[in-house]
């Protein structure tokens, strides 16, 4: 049986007034009370990261495309070698997943240090800096890079009518486990129904997959 297709109401989205407000509010208070709180858990990941490939930077910003197509820095705790972008081009035979995205269980780019961190999730804290500088929310979309988006069909960029996210349903609904059409799925199912609520739900989600990873790598 074929899946019905999801179509966002893009009118219904500019006129979530309220939503939009109190989101925002949150993910400034919220994200800026992290940074503070986790400062000492960021400064130990620095120090690892450092110890673990003295060369690199311990941050490394990419250009993710967010809402309405808008490219953005998105920032991320570094956890492949340096010369990463340049060794993607030998490995895109090598994707393990369908659609426009790539991924590889057993990466060779991924560095010890960083190898742990992502599979917690912690390569991604960065980012609350995003979401209080506006280009991200706590909760949306993954945001993609601009090559994924170039291979985009008109259904897929659906996904681009809000803010992409630190975290979401792709996340804890099963992450690197599931194909592109099935994150694309996922995404535009919350941007359908988001609400309040349903980002508590996912946050709180966040958090147990955090301490209990699921197929993060």
């Amino acid at each position: 049986m074929t899946q019905k297709k999801i179509h966002i109401d893009e009118k219904k989205l500019q006129h979530q007034y309220g939503y939009r407000f109190i989101k925002r509010l949150f993910d400034v208070v919220a994200s800026s009370v992290a940074v503070v709180i986790l400062s000492p858990v960021f400064l130990i990941i620095a120090i690892a990261i450092k110890v673990n490939d003295p060369a690199g930077p311990v941050f490394y910003t990419q250009t993710r495309v967010g809402k309405d197509g808008k490219p953005f820095k998105m920032f991320k705790f570094r956890s492949m070698v340096t010369n990463a972008d340049e060794l993607l081009e030998k490995l895109r035979d090598q994707n393990e997943v369908e659609g426009a995205m790539f991924k590889m269980k057993e990466d060779p780019r991924i560095t010890k240090v960083g190898k742990f961190i992502r599979k917690y999730s912690l390569d991604e804290l960065p980012q609350l800096l995003n979401v209080v500088g506006g280009s991200m929310s706590i909760v949306g979309p993954r945001p993609p890079l601009p090559y994924e988006v170039k291979e985009y069909t008109d259904y897929d960029r659906q996904r681009l009518m809000v803010k992409p996210g630190a975290t979401g349903m792709w996340q804890v609904g099963g992450r690197n486990a599931l194909s592109f059409d099935q994150m694309v799925e996922l995404d535009l199912t919350y941007i359908n129904e988001r609400s309040v609520w349903l980002d508590l739900k996912i946050m709180f989600e966040t958090v147990k997959v955090m301490i209990k990873p699921n197929a993060a790598y």
